[in-house]
């Protein structure tokens, strides 16, 4: 009997030069065979954003030596909208891992990143999938001590590709790695200021910063098991209903839309 060889897609947000990409197809390059499918300038923050207005350039690209890669015009989405409608042919992907992000993908900056989108789109069509983020925004972020748990993830997601949850956020503190806590998503938000200033033409231009707030003080919580040193692993899903609320808000149905003044 033999076993069939894991199809494996490999994506991100920061482009298909990020140091962060390199350092995933090294970690997965021999747990399967590999097709690498990445945008071709950073798209950092474009959430599930899909490309619908100008055409889609998908260029092959010779990135990572004997692997398969392609470089694409869209947006992280869209890449793997083309890897499962275009490049993939006649196989299924087995897994999907997105990142390594530089920068930190924990609480409630899932909904903005484009890492998670691009695994979430690959979970929405059934495949496993992983976004990894590295709590440091510097190109030359240090992604050595993260790789052994990253490919211990990758196999326990290979192995167990018949359990109900398809997508993991991942994220990696900075320094020393305590070890992996399985967590759910903290309470944190992002505290925003836009600067302003005028460009040479003397029109006002906003430049977004912030800085993020954590509210949440449960050790189980990621925003904190990462700051413990924990690498925390939040199972994730698509369904976004509040079900705590639907019986309170039953009332709504007896309305008729009608309101007397």
């Amino acid at each position: 009997m033999t076993t069939k060889t894991p199809l494996i897609l490999v994506t991100n947000d920061d482009g298909i030069l990020a140091p962060g990409l390199a350092a995933l197809v090294d970690v997965v390059r021999h747990l399967g065979d590999i097709i690498v499918v990445a945008p071709d300038s950073p798209q950092s923050g474009k959430g599930h954003a899909i490309t619908i207005d100008v055409p889609l350039r998908l260029n092959k690209v010779d990135a990572f030596g004997e692997i398969e890669a392609y470089e694409c015009s869209g947006t992280p989405v869209d890449c793997v909208k083309l890897a499962m409608n275009v490049i993939k042919k006649d196989r299924d992907f087995d897994l999907c891992v997105s990142g390594i992000n530089h920068g930190s993908n924990e609480a409630i900056n899932i909904i903005y990143s484009g890492t998670m989108s691009a695994a979430m789109e690959a979970s929405l069509e059934g495949v496993h999938s992983v976004g990894f983020s590295l709590l440091d925004y510097s190109f030359d972020a240090n992604f050595e001590p993260a790789k052994p748990f990253i490919k211990s993830i990758c196999q326990y997601m290979l192995a167990n590709n018949a359990r109900k949850t398809r997508l993991l956020n991942v994220n990696i503190p900075t320094g020393s790695i305590e070890g992996m806590k399985v967590c759910r998503q903290g309470e944190a938000r992002w505290v925003e200021e836009f600067r302003e200033a005028k460009d040479p033409r003397g029109k006002d231009y906003y430049w977004l910063t912030g800085k993020f707030e954590i509210t949440d003080d449960d050790p189980q919580a990621d925003v904190n098991a990462l700051r413990a040193g924990f690498i925390s692993i939040v199972p994730s899903k698509h369904d976004l209903t509040d079900y705590t609320d639907i019986d309170a808000l039953k009332p709504l149905e007896k309305q008729n839309g009608i309101h007397k003044v």
